[in-house]
């Protein structure tokens, strides 16, 4: 199994330092100096994200590689779940500052002010409304900021929107990175993301929701087979609980066969006070149109589109298939659910211990996006 663990481990390392870098410059265009949280008196949330269990979100676990030659380790397969998750929960921090940043503006009521960019040094407009509708939602407040100067460009300058209601809070944050900070690099121009935030409790009971959405990343422009062009992430708070489900979509990405284009299918349940998490993941191929669980998270189970994919080229290359006991050895670490602490992965299909126990049960009500929706996603402001 030598070389399937070479070219796993290059895809793993390749895709995961790529994601982490490139967000991290979106990221950092965006980030206030001020990190202020908004008076009593303005009308700005100063709450607009749900925070995820380091157990589950973590870019990169702590954990030495575990497995040998001959099993592919743990940390490998379930990298990427973290680092998707770490990228959504990121987008959410930055809507979070941005919100905290404006309110230095002391916006209690509608209004109209231009400011200059700490980060670019150019005039951003920024008009603040009373009843404002988005995709079909009544909301107290609308906030839309643009770029002055680009106002006359087809997407107006707009920088961002925020849709909200205070009491209980829920709202849409819309934001695009590079008329936020003209020094987002130009090969992002057209990056979009998408945070819906609620209190309500409108979905299953949850405290808190938070959706995440990413788009127009062009995936097409790097060098990198497994390059993510979107993102769609649920985050669901219930006391100590947190679960997550999404997708990632990866238009060009190919493992060992001929077929290209897949998306990373997870869903996860962590429990904050002990730091731990679940999850299982799925790869069903990007222009799927399925919303069954029992398609995108067993039938495309990441043990059994490897073992096809891993099949497939060792009878295209050698002429044979891998012995079966072999195989399945190899893969033990992608045996559904995964496991995890505060340090990383733990184990793949069977539990470390009771304390685990009702996440797990958790996982059965968990169902990934449809992954075409996911192919196709579009952002757009109002």
């Amino acid at each position: 199994m030598n070389l399937i663990t070479k070219n796993l481990e290059i895809m793993k390392t390749k895709n995961v330092f790529y994601l982490v870098l490139v967000f991290a410059i979106i990221f950092a265009s965006c980030e206030m100096e001020e990190n202020i949280k908004p008076e009593d008196q303005s009308i700005l949330p100063d709450k607009f994200m749900v925070d995820i269990p380091d157990a589950i979100s973590k870019s990169a676990s702590k954990k030495s590689a575990s497995a040998s030659e001959d099993t592919i380790s743990g940390d490998e397969i379930y990298a990427h779940l973290a680092t998707f998750i770490h990228i959504g929960e990121e987008a959410a921090e930055v809507v979070q500052e941005i919100i905290w940043a404006i309110a230095i503006y002391e916006i209690n009521k509608p209004m109209t002010i231009s400011y200059e960019s700490d980060d670019d040094g150019r005039v951003k407009n920024l008009e603040v409304i009373e009843d404002a509708v988005y995709q079909g939602v009544d909301y107290e407040f609308r906030l839309t900021a643009t770029d002055a100067e680009s106002e006359s460009n087809p997407d107006g300058g707009k920088a961002m929107q925020i849709f909200w209601n205070r009491n209980p809070v829920k709202g849409v944050a819309v934001l695009k990175p590079y008329n936020i900070d003209r020094n987002t690099d130009d090969m992002l121009t057209d990056v979009m993301y998408e945070i819906y935030y609620s209190e309500e409790g409108e979905v299953n009971g949850y405290e808190a929701v938070m959706i995440v959405q990413i788009d127009e990343f062009p995936a097409e422009l790097f060098d990198d087979k497994f390059a993510m062009d979107a993102l769609k992430m649920f985050v669901g708070k219930k006391g100590d609980i947190i679960d997550v489900y999404g997708n990632s979509n990866h238009p060009n990405a190919q493992f060992f066969s001929e077929e290209v284009g897949f998306n990373w299918a997870f869903v996860a349940s962590g429990k904050e006070s002990l730091d731990i998490g679940v999850a299982e993941l799925g790869l069903p191929p990007s222009t799927l149109d399925e919303t069954r669980r029992s398609i995108l998270l067993e039938e495309y189970s990441v043990k059994n589109v490897l073992t096809d994919e891993i099949n497939t080229w060792f009878l295209e290359t050698w002429g044979v298939i891998p012995d079966s006991a072999s195989l399945s050895g190899y893969l033990k670490n992608a045996d559904d659910p995964g496991y995890f602490d505060s340090e990383g992965f733990v184990s793949g299909g069977n539990s470390p211990g009771s304390e685990y126990n009702d996440i797990e049960k958790r996982l059965s009500d968990l169902v990934p996006y449809n992954p075409k929706d996911i192919s196709e996603l579009l952002i757009e402001f109002e």
